[in-house]
């Protein structure tokens, strides 16, 4: 069987889960129960099946499931493309998340070679209005969807980055200490820039002349503080090195792929996103995830699985129907929380249904027909 999707997921002293376990088919999965009894922490677990940090960004000793605090494991049974993947990933007390790709060690990176995971969760509400880190996070989750291999490329520019901020605050002056370091980052740097631009491309692709009920948004790169952004190898070695005086002064390197910042304007009101009402910039999201879901579908060879917490309390019926719709004809695996069934009651059989409950300060889930 094609596509891309969980068939069993287990949960380990994670989070509010003592032990969970749910067996699917591929289907969209609706999960909902009161607030706080555990549903967000399932498409966190699922979200950790792929590179970083997961969709809250916590570190693996924030994860564990209190008091005990013995540390906590995922397993899940993948379908990929006509081949079959067991993964691994946990962490004990107190050391770093580890995986485990069919029963051998891997690095984090290699979980993005076998699976994409897109979400979509409310602390993303305020992403037009937030600082730019945000939104390079958002973009950059979306880049690694196309290209796993931007996750390394990141981590090898921000180290060589560090090490001439520490220069730059140690106020060294000497050229042939900067000259590596600004090698490796010109060259870094300039993969960074292609791989955004490329995925830009590709979402830009995906919305054009798509059968949608949610805006399309133009997207662009620019610089967080109106300078110039250069792309190329050779025009970031010499921004770097033109600007070591300025940087020196500030003790920080202040131009580079780390200052971009990502531009989105309602394509049909000619409106930036960051001015539009808050119902705007919801759909505006949902509309980027979807087509990030499209573009996937076509250059991976399957629809990425979609995490999308409480997205379907802020729309209404038509809306509702309109994105299980989209998510059904991509034939993706959702896992979307919501706090009653009634908010998805458009879905009907098309989707796995659970509930969760907290009983006696662990997390429950049953499987709903």
């Amino acid at each position: 069987m094609g596509g891309l999707f969980i068939e069993e997921l287990s949960l380990s002293h994670f989070r509010s889960h003592r032990a969970a376990r749910l067996e699917l088919d591929g289907r969209p999965v609706a999960i909902w129960g009161p607030n706080g009894a555990g549903k967000t922490n399932i498409l966190e677990a699922v979200s950790l099946l792929s590179p970083g940090r997961g969709l809250r960004r916590a570190s693996p000793d924030e994860i564990a499931r209190k008091p005990e605090a013995l540390g906590w494991k995922i397993r899940a049974d993948l379908h990929s493309l006509h081949q079959f993947h067991e993964l691994e990933t946990w962490a004990e007390s107190g050391t770093s998340r580890s995986v485990k790709i069919d029963g051998k060690a891997a690095a984090q990176v290699a979980l993005g070679r076998v699976a994409r995971v897109v979400w979509l969760i409310p602390a993303m509400d305020r992403l037009w209005i937030e600082a730019p880190e945000g939104r390079r996070r958002f973009l950059d989750r979306m880049v690694m969807s196309f290209e796993p291999r931007h996750a390394e490329v990141v981590v090898a520019y921000e180290k060589a980055m560090r090490e001439r901020n520490r220069l730059l605050k140690d106020m060294v002056r000497d050229a042939h200490w900067y000259a590596a370091l600004e090698a490796q980052m010109a060259e870094h740097g300039a993969a960074i820039m292609k791989y955004r631009l490329t995925a830009l491309e590709r979402i830009a692709q995906a919305q054009e002349g798509a059968e949608t009920a949610f805006p399309s948004a133009a997207l662009a790169l620019k610089s967080s503080d109106g300078m110039d952004l250069p792309e190329t190898q050779s025009d970031l070695l010499a921004a770097f090195q033109e600007g070591r005086p300025r940087d020196l002064a500030a003790g920080r390197t202040l131009i580079g792929p780390h200052r971009a910042d990502l531009e989105g304007v309602y394509t049909a009101k000619g409106v930036p996103a960051d001015q539009c009402s808050t119902g705007e910039q919801k759909a505006l999201l949902i509309s980027l995830i979807l087509a990030n879901g499209r573009a996937l579908a076509e250059d991976f060879g399957a629809a990425p699985i979609f995490l999308l917490d409480e997205v379907a309390a802020h729309l209404d019926a038509d809306r509702r129907a309109a994105l299980y719709d989209e998510i059904c004809a991509l034939g993706a695996q959702a896992f979307m929380t919501g706090t009653g069934p009634e908010l998805f009651a458009e879905l009907g059989s098309r989707a796995a249904a659970y509930e969760v409950s907290d009983e006696g300060g662990s997390s429950s889930v049953k499987e709903r027909l």
